[in-house]
């Protein structure tokens, strides 16, 4: 859904976003968003307060819009747990692009410029680019999403007001301080005493973690848990990742600070009625990067997808209607780590996913550290791209895999570590791709399975893949391309949907 900037909008156009508002749907959960002129303070859609008259409400595609407009988040519905808007066919390529590369942090280290020359642009087009779609600079865009970073932080944690500062992407205390008081008219801790969802259940009853926090991630209905914890389950790294009891488990690094996670349904003891949320809890170790630990979270679950609509659209297709409606609200499975994924692919090269799961095990216990958690599952830490761009050739090959393969990896692995190739969500797809092709041993196959999975792109198309092609009945690119149109822009859910199919072959 597209939602033109306030000067655009007609009497037509804010009527029919007030009813959308008012029938409390959780379909459009970070779709809109409501500013209310009486309070002062903007909501969404679910949000469980009495609807405000239709003449004191104005109506935002994103936060940071509302918030530019002066408004300040509900502490009910709390904005900053809207799952975002993962649409594709309603602003331009490089400006949605660029939303999702600054929502997950982008600029908190970088300037706009920085990001620009990411995807072969200078910054004067990057920021007019996204201003043209969304009415506000990348800057604004980067605040707002700091701050509400901050909120859930203040929120769901005990962590001091310095840290959560920081963590959230800040460079200092004082403008923290002062951006929060201007824009919500609160000091931080302030949150700590309105909160009214502090109590978060463990992920299960009979096996409480530990772990300084639970966190809540918001999504859309429908959601099809256990379909994508199976496939996550499948081609979990040994050592690295697990599944059990319906819980995701795996080990994390971002930089110096390592731990470990886990992510289930949420549950709450205060409500009866069903909350369409994830649960995530995290060690204490990864307190000073759990911004960025939830982002990518975020992505691994796809909780920015609306289902609803994805389904709707493929259903069409007399081919996939069968099995979307026995997997509805299927979700993108997504890679916590761009090098993680990309190795996995070019593992999977030619071999089935069991053998591919054992030879990245291998990998795991020969370059990735060994870390202590409370499982016996989870005892390495994921391989390490500097230490794997450093070794000789033997020592991966020792793995079982073949010297060329092995010299594909390593080459890649160099280029990652460099920074000079770039595998995360927002990324430009098609940068991505002539880059990757470029290496020897990687071809259009493994080139748009990383798109599908690293960079979340949701249009990828993995052309040579043979289970599309036993689906399609189709063996020539072009005839794969022109079958597949009709599914634009939706073409890897496709893909997954296709895969789910076969799975019972």
């Amino acid at each position: 859904m597209n939602i033109p900037a306030l000067s655009q909008q007609t009497d037509h156009d804010r009527r029919t976003f007030y009813d959308i508002v008012s029938s409390h749907d959780p379909r459009f959960d970070g779709c809109i968003f409501v500013g209310v002129k009486s309070t002062g303070v903007y909501c969404r859609p679910v949000c469980s307060v009495r609807m405000p008259k239709f003449a004191n409400c104005t109506f935002y595609g994103h936060a940071a819009g509302a918030e530019k407009a002066g408004f300040r988040p509900c502490l009910i519905c709390r904005p900053e747990l809207a799952p975002g808007d993962a649409k594709v066919d309603a602003v331009t390529k490089l400006a949605r692009l660029a939303l999702r590369r600054i929502e997950d942090g982008a600029l908190n280290d970088r300037s706009v410029d920085d990001l620009a020359r990411e995807f072969k642009v200078c910054g004067r087009h990057m920021r007019r680019a996204v201003h043209k779609e969304f009415g506000i600079t990348p800057v604004e865009l980067a605040q707002t999403q700091r701050l509400l970073h901050a909120k859930q932080l203040l929120t769901e944690t005990d962590m001091s007001v310095t840290d959560v500062a920081f963590t959230a992407g800040f460079a200092s205390v004082r403008r923290f301080n002062a951006l929060f008081k201007s824009r919500y008219r609160l000091v931080p801790t302030a949150l700590r005493r309105k909160s009214t969802d502090r109590s978060l259940l463990p992920i299960t009853d009979s096996e409480p973690l530990p772990g300084i926090t639970s966190f809540r991630i918001d999504y859309r209905p429908p959601y099809n848990w256990d379909t994508l914890l199976a496939f996550l389950g499948a081609r979990a790294i040994p050592g690295v990742e697990a599944v059990r009891d319906g819980v995701y488990l795996r080990t994390v690094r971002i930089g110096p600070q390592a731990g470990w996670i886990a992510v289930a349904p949420f549950v709450s003891a205060k409500r009866s009625k069903p909350i369409h949320a994830l649960q995530l809890r995290m060690s204490e170790s990864l307190q000073g990067v759990c911004v960025q630990v939830l982002t990518k979270v975020k992505t691994v679950f796809d909780t920015r997808a609306n289902a609803d609509d994805i389904d709707a659209h493929l259903s069409r297709d007399p081919l996939l209607k069968q099995v979307v409606g026995e997997y509805a609200g299927m979700r993108l499975p997504g890679a916590f780590d761009g090098f993680e994924l990309l190795l996995r692919a070019i593992l999977g090269q030619q071999v089935s996913v069991k053998g591919a799961t054992t030879l990245a095990g291998r990998m795991a216990r020969e370059f990735g550290d060994p870390i202590t958690t409370p499982w016996p599952e989870l005892t390495h830490l994921s391989p390490d791209v500097g230490r794997i761009g450093r070794a000789n050739i033997d020592r991966i090959t020792q793995i079982g895999m073949p010297g060329k393969r092995a010299e594909t990896i390593r080459c890649v692995a160099r280029a990652m570590h460099a920074g000079e190739l770039v595998l995360a969500p927002g990324t430009d797809p098609d940068v991505a791709r002539d880059a990757l092709i470029a290496f020897p041993g990687i071809g259009e196959w493994t080139a748009s399975y990383v798109a599908m999975r690293a960079l979340a792109w949701p249009d990828a198309l993995p052309l040579g893949d043979l289970g599309i092609k036993k689906a399609l009945n189709l063996t020539r690119a072009v005839d794969i391309l022109a079958r597949t149109e009709a599914w634009r822009p939706w073409r890897a859910y496709a893909a997954i949907y296709l895969w789910l199919s076969l799975s019972g072959d």
